[in-house]
């Protein structure tokens, strides 16, 4: 045998190695999804707080009490907020769900002037036509949320794994917190050494663009969610806190979040208000809230280099969702990142190779 048909069969092993490998751990994730959910949220909250643990240790602090005061600050500060937040929000929350028939009723007194007008113009095949097709659009979208909320609650979000959550997650955190660097160390002697630059530059872009996204994503919506409460409560809305902070919190899947909370929010004043024009203020409130978040906040702070299309978050996101529950959904962005990275640098790889010029470079 030659010896570049040695090689080949080297390159062909490696490739089945990772190719195996690969496999093997996406069916381990799938069979452990439910379980998973605490881990993976104990790690998200090592890797966010990892800088800060840094800086303590810096400052002179011994790394278990430096991750150990981030943490107890980090379950202070949520403390805090449930405590603040918490009846509020279970009264917006009891009051929308005994006015929903109510709203519902009065959103179809808003829109009988625009259905009669249809009734006028339009025949009655095409009056039957619309409404089989609304109808059928109606069915199709409650079936896939339906699906979609049941798949996120079967897989994570049963009772058992929100309390190993609370439980769970902060002791996860902690000690991952506390020997990150042991373990990113122990992790970097077993790459293979012939290639160790090589793996060192993708994973550096890794950890740059899910900290970009991530920690800059956090941050939106942060402000988003304080700038919508703020907004929508002073507008006079009913539940005005509730959709505000919801949207907030789901401005993390690009333009969905917007569109949930524009469309809950001006369905609200529909039903609340009896003018226009406080309708109008509350939709103003969501147009300049997802201007800002377009052209202002995403861009300072998350940034145009984390190469991340908001599409692939949407799509990432909801088969994370779909797939494995709760534990999908926290993996989906750095899952995301890692493969965005790879098919960078794939397509790199490729277009330096005698693939794509023929030998033709020099």
């Amino acid at each position: 045998m030659s010896e570049g048909s040695g090689e080949h069969m080297s390159g062909d092993r490696k490739a089945f190695f990772w190719i195996a490998g690969f496999i093997a751990f996406a069916v381990l994730l799938y069979a452990l999804s439910s379980i998973l959910a605490p881990f993976v949220a104990g790690l998200a909250v090592a890797y966010f707080f990892d800088p800060v643990a840094d800086r303590l240790e810096r400052a002179g602090i011994s790394r278990g009490l430096a991750a150990g005061l981030v943490i107890l600050a980090f379950l202070g500060l949520a403390v805090v907020i449930l405590v603040l937040l918490l009846p509020l929000l279970q009264a917006q929350i009891l009051g929308l769900l005994t006015t929903v028939p109510d709203l519902i009723e009065l959103l179809r007194e808003r829109v009988r002037p625009l259905m009669e007008l249809l009734y006028e113009n339009l025949s009655s095949g095409e009056i039957d036509d619309l409404k089989s097709a609304v109808e059928a659009f109606a069915v199709d979208i409650l079936a896939w949320v339906g699906g979609l909320l049941k798949g996120v609650w079967s897989g994570g979000m049963a009772f058992f794994n929100i309390v190993s959550l609370v439980v769970i997650t902060p002791l996860v955190a902690f000690y991952l917190l506390r020997d990150w660097d042991q373990i990113v160390a122990r992790f970097d002697h077993l790459l293979p050494r012939r290639s160790i630059d090589v793996f060192h530059q993708q994973f550096t872009a890794i950890d740059n663009t899910i900290a970009a996204f991530v920690r800059g994503q956090a941050s939106v919506c942060l402000v988003l969610a304080v700038y919508y409460a703020i907004g929508l409560t002073l507008a006079g809305l009913d539940f005005g806190l509730l959709v505000g902070l919801g949207t907030g919190l789901l401005a993390f899947i690009p333009y969905v979040g917007a569109s949930i909370g524009m469309i809950s929010g001006v369905g609200i004043a529909l039903a609340q208000f009896s003018d226009w024009q406080s309708v109008l203020i509350v939709a103003a409130i969501f147009i300049a809230g997802q201007t800002a978040e377009s052209y202002i906040l995403t861009p300072r702070l998350v940034g145009g280099r984390v190469g991340l299309h908001p599409i692939w978050i949407i799509f990432a996101l909801l088969a994370g969702g779909a797939l494995f529950g709760l534990t999908g959904v926290l993996l989906a962005v750095p899952v995301t990142a890692v493969i965005g990275v790879l098919i960078r640098f794939g397509v790199s790889q490729y277009l330096e190779s005698p693939f794509y010029d023929g030998g033709q470079a020099e």
